[in-house]
């Protein structure tokens, strides 16, 4: 076979194990075998009770313009188009209890759950975790830091998500320690120049900045979480050629960063206009894959 050959055969054997689907989640993973995938992220409506949506703004240098930047630069600031959908539910444990235990089952025995929620259902949601894998399966809460939005003058505002980790298995799971990014010391002074220079491993409090607002990661998708945050959670729990599961992929984070640690990827979700922003970004980064 020629190099061409053998290039062109690598990269659809990749696409066919990438795959991309629009459906609701219970409908599209039913196909699948139980415990066939080692780590399975989550990341639904967080039922906020009103639409979620974001307008893309594009930023470009402009004397002429009135917004003035960094350094006394001036931009001027265009609107595009808006994306939102709806996140309100009358019972929303009734409608996540039943992808949860869907998760449970096609979690591999030494596989890994990551639900991300925030404040709002994160506690109803344990509840429902430590029935269905049992409380000696919970791993961790970490708690995702971040400085973005309004600040509010009559309570502490809000600024971090939640994300539960549960594992099939507690004998027995993936947890990649020497393979975690690390981050600087908050005083590097206190320890040896060596350590400040290696950085630290995290802990279960992950400081991270949400999608800068022109930074080309960003998609205009309304809930769209950071490469970072995803690239951590798929190299310290899976394997390279391992298979990522994502229930309500959204912008494609999740293959992002599957794709550059060597992993594979599943994505599902019930918008078709994550579908095609997931697409567009696939295409774009030259990831293969197909439409399940």
């Amino acid at each position: 076979m020629s190099e061409g050959a053998s290039a062109r055969a690598e990269a659809r054997s990749e696409a066919a194990a990438n795959r991309l689907a629009h459906g609701d989640c219970l409908e599209v993973t039913a196909r699948y075998a139980s415990d066939a995938f080692p780590l399975i992220y989550l990341d639904p409506p967080f039922n906020t009770g009103s639409r979620r949506s974001v307008t893309r703004l594009r930023v470009a240098r402009d004397e002429s313009a009135a917004r003035v930047g960094f350094g006394g630069r001036r931009y001027a600031v265009t609107r595009g188009e808006k994306r939102s959908f709806g996140d309100a539910f009358d019972d929303y444990a009734a409608w996540l209890e039943p992808r949860l235990r869907e998760a449970h089952r096609l979690l591999r025995g030494d596989g890994t759950l990551y639900l991300h929620l925030d404040y709002r259902e994160v506690h109803y949601a344990k509840v429902l975790l430590d029935g269905i894998f049992g409380r000696p399966n919970f791993l961790n809460e970490v708690i995702w830091a971040y400085d973005y939005g309004g600040r509010s003058r009559t309570r502490w505002p809000p600024k971090h998500d939640n994300i539960l980790v549960y594992v099939k298995d507690r004998e027995r799971y993936v947890f990649n320690y020497a393979d975690m990014d690390r981050e600087p010391y908050m005083a590097p002074g206190l320890v040896g120049p060596e350590k400040a220079a290696r950085g630290k491993t995290p802990t279960d409090t992950w400081w991270h900045t949400v999608v800068p607002t022109g930074g080309t990661e960003r998609t205009g998708y309304p809930t769209q979480k950071p490469l970072g945050v995803l690239s951590r959670i798929v190299r310290a729990s899976s394997r390279p050629g391992d298979v990522v599961l994502d229930f309500f992929c959204g912008s494609g984070t999740t293959g992002v960063a599957a794709h550059q640690a060597g992993r594979r990827f599943v994505m599902v979700d019930s918008s078709a206009e994550a579908i095609r922003v997931t697409s567009a970004r696939l295409d774009r980064l030259g990831i293969p894959y197909t439409r399940a």
